[in-house]
């Protein structure tokens, strides 16, 4: 009894030591688990993308079982994503299911900014997936964040205004903790895209969400001269990609 029961400690140690370890690369971004927790074959996973990817292809990536792309617009009042149009149309042409996505800029008007996604997106939306804005860190952000007031207020321009234009809440792509900081309890009313890409999403956020943004670490064939990886993004099982769709 006493050796089965060291046996047994043994193991439970052992399986210890390979979770902690393994945990710890994932956190150390040393190794993607995501995969082993989203089944590719079964799911119903897109991408998103931008100038980084440069020549894209975009009935080569549905004919891998890509079901929608993402696709860069704009960022801020300004910038507009130099491939833009052209990865649009190409979308359009190819059959492949396509959203366009802001990159929302803590430094400029919400208003602004959300003149410069209609003027790149167009008025209509109609038959696309509907309008997504990133709010996540960018250069200094994380270690001086901004005021969260100033981010609500101007945030909530943004997403006003595109209500107004589309008829459809903009889904809001971001990670638990700038959820945590910024949205939560504000914006519950708009489809999440979340970012978790070290450790499955279930792990460290437990809110409503409809997209995943599992893997930045993708590769696939159909885009060239650029950025060797895509992003991979997997819809939740318990909601229907249909719902995205701008009617």
């Amino acid at each position: 009894m006493k050796k089965l029961w060291k046996a047994a400690l043994a193991a439970v140690l052992i399986l210890a030591a390979v979770f902690f370890t393994v945990f710890g690369l994932a956190k150390a971004k040393i190794i993607f688990i995501n995969r082993w927790f989203v089944n590719e074959k079964r799911s119903t996973i897109g991408v998103d993308l931008s100038a980084y990817q440069a020549d894209v292809d975009m009935k080569t990536l549905k004919g891998q079982g890509i079901a929608f792309a993402y696709i860069k617009a704009t960022e801020g009042s300004s910038h507009q994503d130099k491939r833009f149009q052209e990865n649009w149309k190409n979308a359009e042409e190819a059959g492949l299911l396509s959203g366009a996505y802001h990159f929302f800029s803590y430094d400029s008007p919400g208003a602004s900014q959300a003149e410069n996604y209609i003027s790149a997106a167009g008025s209509d939306l109609t038959g696309r997936l509907i309008p997504a804005v990133v709010v996540d860190y960018y250069g200094d952000k994380e270690k001086n964040p901004p005021l969260k007031e100033d981010v609500v207020r101007e945030l909530s321009v943004f997403t006003a205004a595109l209500e107004t234009q589309y008829g459809v809440k903009p889904m809001i792509y971001t990670r638990s903790d700038v959820y945590d900081k910024y949205l939560k309890g504000t914006f519950d009313s708009h489809p999440f895209w979340i970012s978790s890409l070290y450790t499955p999403l279930k792990w460290n956020y437990h809110g409503d969400w409809y997209l995943w943004h599992y893997l930045n670490r993708g590769v696939l064939e159909g885009y060239e001269g650029g950025e060797k990886y895509i992003d991979l993004d997997v819809l939740n099982e318990g909601k229907a990609l249909e719902d995205l769709i701008v009617k």
